[in-house]
């Protein structure tokens, strides 16, 4: 099929779904068919019609990534006027591989949250056949639900604590988060600057990994960067051929979902029918990653959005703010931030405070060096980062499988009056991998058959639960080669044989 025939469609499910609020700004249409057209004239061209990777295809950009052709809002009232002049790196760099930018996705404002449900826009929508509204995860919700409705071919997120991989595995398509430092940070509006890495989402491993190959670049406009010196020693020679597979015993917890807990033994089952073997590994520290992120990324948070304040950043309320016994923008910062942006700030500010910082940050910040520490015991690979001899550990494993939520997605309903504790356990078995800064991907995998819906197993729809692959530091190809034989393995294609299979009306 033609570049533009695929344009085409996905600007008719634009329309079609354009009730799931995945979209907040869109690309001019006719602009967006010309770009097309020339990509297939170009393709026509090129010796025996070859396809040059991600040219002429539409990718939807997380609206916290800089573009300089549509509004960057982070979801955010305070920022609802704010033109870039500068497209982010990783803008750049699909643009020079010839990639159309579809629009801006809907989000959680400033990426915090975890059903995409805090938006200055309204909340992103999933919804299966029947009508059943879902939460579509957070904070890329938007970016998620776009792929998942094939309102575009991929698109790009931001994961600081599993906001790429959590709406991945809520809306059956999959997410990606690198290996923090590899893909640029530079245009990205931040929330926790040790944290925040851009991911990638597609409705396939092979669509993620060539979106990866093209970003994977160093930039020295980003100081968070790896320089191409550090980059020359990441990655290990492993091939999918005889792997040792961890199974971390401490993500089986009395909350975890039996309907997930059994699609995580079946994927294990798969990998081990591909020749792997099966380890049980510990991660003693996990029990405390939640609480240390929650710590940790409200205390950035607070610092990076104080210039949001309608004077240097931001929209400015009318008439006078500030009053003798209130700081110059405290009407602003009330009036155009969001309820769960304003409770993170507090919190950080708490944290950082003279009377709490050791109490709560410095002891989050050696927990998470503990994660850190606990990953690297449990790894085969050596960490490159780790100052030490760089020996393999032979009783160690290759990579890690675990599900990527301990639940189903929840429906919009029940999460309206939840608690922001209740939110907050979403992210449990995400953050432990953000918090060491490793690669770790969502692959969904098919539940099984007695626990699916009867109308959606009447219909053929085929409903997931999404599970996590985490490698080593630096070991991002052999993550994503891991993720494509168990999508593979559960035959992760006819997932997708409906373009309504996963979230549709």
């Amino acid at each position: 099929m033609s570049l533009l025939k695929h344009a085409k469609e996905h600007l008719s499910n634009q329309s079609t779904f354009n009730f799931l609020n995945a979209f907040v700004s869109l690309a001019d249409r006719t602009s967006l068919l010309a770009r097309a057209q020339s990509a297939d004239e170009a393709q026509l061209a090129s010796p025996h019609g070859a396809r040059h990777g991600l040219a002429g295809k539409l990718i939807g950009i997380k609206d916290n990534i800089c573009t300089t052709d549509l509004p960057t809002t982070a979801a955010s009232s305070m920022l609802k006027n704010f033109m870039s002049p500068y497209d982010a790196t990783v803008v750049k760099q699909l643009r020079g591989a010839g990639a159309i930018v579809a629009g801006k996705t809907n989000m959680d404002e400033f990426g915090m949250g975890s059903h995409s449900t805090h938006s200055a826009f309204g909340s992103v929508q999933s919804s299966r056949r029947g009508g059943e509204i879902l939460s579509a995860g957070g904070s890329s919700g938007g970016s998620a639900v776009a792929v998942a409705s094939a309102q575009c071919w991929a698109a790009l997120g931001t994961d600081t604590g599993g906001s790429v991989r959590l709406p991945a595995a809520y809306t059956g398509v999959v997410g990606y988060k690198p290996s923090y430092g590899l893909l640029s940070r530079w245009g990205v509006i931040a929330y926790a600057n040790s944290l925040d890495t851009v991911g990638i989402m597609a409705r396939h491993v092979d669509g993620v990994k060539s979106i990866f190959e093209k970003l994977n670049v160093y930039d020295p406009q980003d100081p968070t960067s790896l320089p191409p010196s550090t980059r020359s020693h990441l990655g290990s020679s492993k091939t999918t051929t005889l792997l040792k597979i961890g199974i971390p015993l401490e993500y089986n917890i009395s909350s975890l979902h039996p309907t997930v807990r059994k699609a995580w033994i079946q994927s294990l089952r798969h990998l081990e029918e591909c020749g792997h073997t099966l380890h049980p590994v510990n991660l003693p520290s996990t029990q405390h990653a939640l609480s240390a992120y929650y710590v940790l990324a409200p205390a950035e948070a607070s610092s990076n959005l104080a210039k949001y304040d309608g004077v240097r950043y931001g929209s400015r309320a009318e008439g006078i703010d500030g009053t003798p016994s209130s700081v110059l923008f405290a009407k602003t910062r009330g009036q155009f931030l969001g309820p769960e942006v304003r409770r993170r700030i507090l919190l950080g500010a708490f944290s950082l405070s003279a009377q709490a910082i050791d109490n709560y940050f410095i002891q989050a910040q050696k927990v998470r060096r503990l994660v850190s520490n606990d990953f690297n015991q449990v790894f085969e690979a050596p960490n490159q980062l780790v100052a030490g001899p760089s020996t393999l550990n032979s009783d160690g494993v290759d990579v890690l499988l675990c599900p990527t939520a301990p639940t189903l997605p929840p429906s919009l309903a029940e999460i309206e009056n939840q608690e922001p504790l209740d939110a907050y356990m979403n992210d449990v078995f995400t953050v432990p991998a953000s918090l060491a800064g490793l690669p770790a991907i969502s692959v969904p995998v098919p539940i099984a058959k007695e626990d699916r819906n009867p109308e959606l197993l009447e219909q053929g729809i085929r409903e997931t639960a999404g599970m996590q692959i985490i490698g080593q530091f630096g070991d991002d190809n052999l993550v994503l080669d891991v993720a494509r034989q168990l999508a593979q393995a559960v035959d992760l294609g006819s997932v997708h044989d409906q373009s309504d299979s996963i979230t549709t009306a």
